[in-house]
């Protein structure tokens, strides 16, 4: 028997109960595919993460991450979880760890800050893909529930990913993004012919200043009809805000922070740091802050 030692962490916020909840297995080696599956179906939450010593010396540890159905090759809060729980492990001091991941090597940063940590996660490649048909883009409003009307003009619906795709789905006004229900069987049925699970779906219309985008997220393909606050949308929708030129910077850098949750009372915060060159997205940086629910072992 092995004991694991597990985490119940939630992501981009420091209340708990807030921000999205991860499931951190701090110490997977041993496991395989098939327990490691199983040990996130019975944790229930949207990912959960599981941490590997180094495989090689190119890295300095391994990470994984499942859904309650199926592995994905990157994930935004799981990743500020696990590595909130790695530096209350071990310890840490401020360092930059280097994981390796489905989508490669990434450096991972923990902040040692007045006893506690902030975790800054770079992200993988900007990608971004021409904008949808017109008659996708119409199967895609009527699924959400939206008219053409409540989009954003200057928002192209266009996939765009840093390792883990989702659908960008720029609208007008915060209350509607709030009466969203989806038809979430469509959503998925979709997701089969655009060959992307996330729909995240972002408004501008924000009453604090320092906050510049409101949002949700929808991935019923993958079990997650919707995800409370997700680091692999709001970091793509940072590259996707510039590569189609829709907000300012200077010093070639854009910063800014995205509020997710609202909705269904799981409120967090990511902040987004876009490192730009020749114009384009070259670098994509989300940061965060995490809160331990629990800690406990299982046997396995």
């Amino acid at each position: 028997m092995k004991k694991l030692v597990v985490y119940q962490i939630d992501s981009f916020t420091k209340e708990r109960f807030k921000g999205n909840p991860a499931g951190v297995i701090a110490n997977a080696d041993g496991l395989n595919d098939s327990q490691m599956q199983l040990i996130a179906r019975e944790l229930n939450n949207s990912e959960t993460s599981f941490l590997f010593s180094s495989d090689d010396n190119d890295c300095d540890g391994v990470i994984r991450y499942f859904t309650p159905k199926t592995e994905v090759p990157t994930c935004g809060h799981a990743t500020i979880a696990a590595m909130y729980a790695k530096a209350l492990e071990d310890n840490f001091d401020s360092c930059v760890l280097r994981i390796k991941t489905k989508i490669g090597i990434l450096p991972f940063e923990i902040v040692r800050e007045n006893k506690d940590f902030k975790v800054i996660m770079t992200q993988g490649k900007f990608e971004l893909s021409p904008t949808l048909d017109s008659e996708t883009t119409q199967e895609l409003i009527m699924a959400l529930g939206l008219e053409m009307s409540d989009l954003d003009n200057k928002c192209p619906i266009q996939i765009a990913s840093t390792g883990h795709s989702k659908v960008m789905i720029g609208i007008k006004d915060r209350k509607k993004l709030n009466d969203l229900s989806p038809d979430f069987n469509e959503l998925a049925s979709l997701s089969k012919l655009i060959k992307c699970n996330g729909y995240f779906v972002f408004t501008f219309d924000s009453d604090i200043p320092e906050i510049l985008t409101y949002s949700r997220m929808f991935a019923p393909a993958i079990g997650i009809n919707e995800d409370p606050v997700t680091g692999n949308a709001n970091g793509p929708l940072g590259g996707y805000l510039i590569q189609n030129k829709i907000v300012e910077y200077s010093d070639n850098i854009f910063e800014f922070n995205g509020r997710q949750g609202e909705k269904i009372d799981r409120i967090g915060v990511v902040n987004v740091k876009v490192k730009i060159e020749n114009d384009l997205p070259a670098l994509i940086q989300i940061k965060g802050d995490a809160v331990v629910i629990f800690k406990t072992e299982i046997e396995i």
